[in-house]
């Protein structure tokens, strides 16, 4: 990856915690508008990419207690993928395009790091369901970062032949 990507990637309206249960669904499973609109302000489009990536990519639950149920679901990254650029394309720049898969690294990095902290200072953020529910969700992200890095090659790859 070019050094300098970050430094010209554009900042742009972001919803800022774009999980799959901030997503309203039909009876049939089609998306019908997206909510928890409090967290919008402009960011990277690889930060929004990469926290959906990180939630609907994983096999497993955020905080799975076996951690052998987690792996990165390369199937829906790249059906994910596909249909987001499809649209996404035609306005991101060749830079933004290139960072998605960086995205998913970065913000399961970063989420094992913020679960990861909160337990070490004492549980002060988060909403916890044990004493060691942070510690949990920190070796799942852990876990889902070691299988995006194992399949890093492939989703950079999988970006280029689709653009």
């Amino acid at each position: 990856m070019n050094n300098n990507l970050l430094n010209v990637s554009k900042k742009r309206i972001n919803h800022c915690d774009t999980k799959v249960n901030n997503m309203l669904f039909d009876t049939d499973g089609k998306v019908l508008c997206v909510i928890d609109l409090d967290t919008a302000m402009p960011g990277f489009v690889m930060s929004d990419f990469g926290d959906f990536m990180r939630t609907a990519g994983n096999t497993g639950k955020e905080d799975d207690q076996d951690l052998a149920n987690i792996t990165f679901n390369m199937e829906i990254f790249k059906s994910y993928t596909k249909g987001y650029l499809e649209s996404a394309k035609s306005f991101l720049s060749s830079i933004e395009i290139e960072l998605l898969p960086f995205g998913a690294r970065l913000l399961t990095y970063m989420q094992l790091s913020r679960f990861l902290a909160d337990y070490l200072n004492g549980e002060t953020y988060y909403k916890i369901n044990s004493p060691l529910h942070n510690l949990q969700r920190s070796k799942a992200q852990f876990k889902l970062l070691q299988s995006i890095e194992a399949n890093y090659q492939e989703m950079q790859c999988f970006i280029t032949i689709i653009i």
